[in-house]
């Protein structure tokens, strides 16, 4: 495992456990560097990841300290699922329901795609659904990808760069279909998010994710500036 991976799941288990309350202060770069035997840059990630995950909150010359509520993501990134899980210390699972090339024509992916399905799992339970397009004209390379072993979203972050996104964010209430694979009642309120990622103005992705309403919160956070 390497050290910035441990670091985060460590910190992520203690808190995950109760040993490190809300408002507790986090050592400080140079104690966990001198802990761990790494460089400060390996543990500024990764207490970067933890603070994007909700789980901690870094404070201009004052320190990280644990968050609380423990669990959200800033809306206006493109957050890596799977990271956000490992990163509270629950087991991510994903599960590939289909994957197929065909000619989407033109909004919001337009020519040629890879239209994927499949399910987000955190601790052995549904997390969320997502339907994904994936502009194969912009990524080709997506066509050979093994999305049964990696879900599209964390291969897509670590493969292809964006450089626009537009995020649309709503309150529903499943299909009888999506509930039963979220494992909630069909009256029960999701979280639906809606992204759309370019990059130098071409479309590379199209994703629904449908998450329960009780396991995530997404936040913006705005820097009014001076």
């Amino acid at each position: 495992m390497n050290p910035a991976r441990r670091i985060r799941e460590e910190i992520a288990g203690a808190i995950r456990s109760g040993e490190w309350r809300p408002g507790d202060r986090v050592p400080t770069e140079q104690e966990l560097a001198a802990r761990y035997g790494c460089a400060r840059a390996t543990v500024s990630k990764a207490l970067g990841e933890l603070a994007a995950s909700g789980l901690v909150e870094r404070r201009r010359k004052a320190g990280t300290f644990v968050a609380h509520p423990p669990v959200h993501s800033a809306v206006m990134a493109v957050p890596d699922l799977a990271e956000l899980i490992a990163a509270r210390g629950e087991a991510y699972r994903w599960i590939l329901s289909s994957s197929e090339a065909e000619d989407a024509g033109e909004a919001p992916c337009p020519g040629r795609v890879l239209r994927i399905e499949g399910v987000h799992m955190a601790g052995g339970e549904p997390f969320a659904i997502e339907g994904r397009s994936i502009a194969l004209d912009e990524v080709p390379e997506a066509g050979e990808a093994d999305f049964t072993k990696e879900a599209p979203g964390t291969w897509l972050l670590g493969h292809i760069p964006w450089t626009q996104a537009r995020h649309v964010i709503r309150a529903v209430t499943p299909t009888r279909k999506e509930a039963g694979l979220l494992g909630v009642n069909a009256s029960t309120a999701c979280l639906e998010l809606d992204r759309t990622t370019w990059r130098a103005g071409r479309v590379v992705t199209h994703v629904r994710q449908l998450f329960r309403g009780d396991r995530f919160d997404l936040v913006a956070e705005f820097d009014a500036g001076p």
